[in-house]
């Protein structure tokens, strides 16, 4: 072949492409497998929206995420032990940190769990209050519960724990408590539900969001009740708990959940939603209930 300086003026050279040659089965395997990594770092690294949180399974069903209604605060006077002979709950009205709080003190009751929809029509029922919560998931109930010897739930998720045995009421944190098995052993009952106060000490929980709060406490061996009229966070009313000098206390279920006090003069004191969930989904609701001794 002449090269391209020996052309004459009056010759054409035609120039055709130069045919490439194909890529062998393994290269394009290389490149496609090139292409899956890049895609695979762009995805992790390119900004996208976080998914919805997954729902805990013990998450109960009562204690909702958003604030509940807030409720007027009602002023009650208080009614003196001496006051009568019969059983009946003590209820008075005070201010711990900015925080109106009400305490239900009962005169001469005895206490036990309930399971079930409450009777709103039984009178003999002098205070009652939500206990353990229920799970959103199955209404299974959250952490261990046993109803006269019975144990109808086990778990561990909340460290606070209220124990009744033989008219003794203990309120205490532990991992683990031999009194489960004594209750039942000796048909006592037995729930669960968050520590608020260990020996005086505030005991943080990791809830947020403010609600109604609710608890079972013990100061100097006397047991009551506490009840915010307002909507306050779980370390602040733990707190006001602690100021108020309890030895121990665990939650009981707050927000619009259901219950009553009766005072000295046998008058009902109803809080929380008087229409609780009665959904065959909730037949483990349950509740503490004092009765005359």
């Amino acid at each position: 072949m002449k090269e391209i300086n020996e052309i004459r003026d009056d010759e054409i050279r035609v120039i055709g492409e130069e045919k490439q040659p194909k890529p062998q089965g393994w290269r394009w395997l290389l490149l496609l497998l090139a292409g899956i990594i890049v895609g695979v770092i762009i995805w992790q690294v390119w900004p996208s929206k976080p998914e919805p949180p997954v729902e805990d399974p013990e998450q109960g069903v009562f204690e909702p995420s958003k604030p509940t209604v807030e409720q007027p605060v009602v002023k009650l006077p208080l009614a003196k032990a001496e006051d009568t002979g019969r059983a009946f709950v003590e209820m008075a009205d005070t201010v711990i940190n900015d925080i109106p709080m009400r305490l239900y003190i009962p005169h001469q009751v005895s206490l036990s769990l309930h399971l079930g929809p409450i009777d709103k029509k039984d009178k003999g029922i002098i205070f009652t209050a939500q206990a353990a919560d229920i799970r959103a998931d199955n209404g299974g109930i959250v952490g261990a519960f046993v109803l006269k010897g019975e144990p109808k739930a086990w778990g561990l998720s909340k460290k606070g724990y209220c124990a009744i045995i033989n008219d003794t009421v203990t309120v205490g944190v532990a991992d683990n408590s031999p009194l489960f098995e004594e209750a039942t052993e000796k048909s006592g009952y037995f729930f669960r539900q968050f520590p608020l106060v260990d020996n005086g000490k505030l005991v943080e929980n990791e809830q947020k969001g403010k609600s109604v709060r609710r608890a079972l406490c013990v100061r100097n061996g006397e047991l009551f009740t506490m009840e915010t009229l307002t909507q306050e966070s779980f370390h602040d009313f733990a707190q006001a708990l602690v100021d108020l000098g309890v030895d121990n206390a665990i939650y009981l279920v707050g927000a619009n959940a259901y219950g009553w006090a009766t005072d000295s003069e046998g008058q009902r004191h109803e809080f929380g939603d008087p229409n609780p969930k009665t959904s065959k989904k909730w037949r483990n609701i349950n509740y503490l209930v004092m009765r005359e001794k």
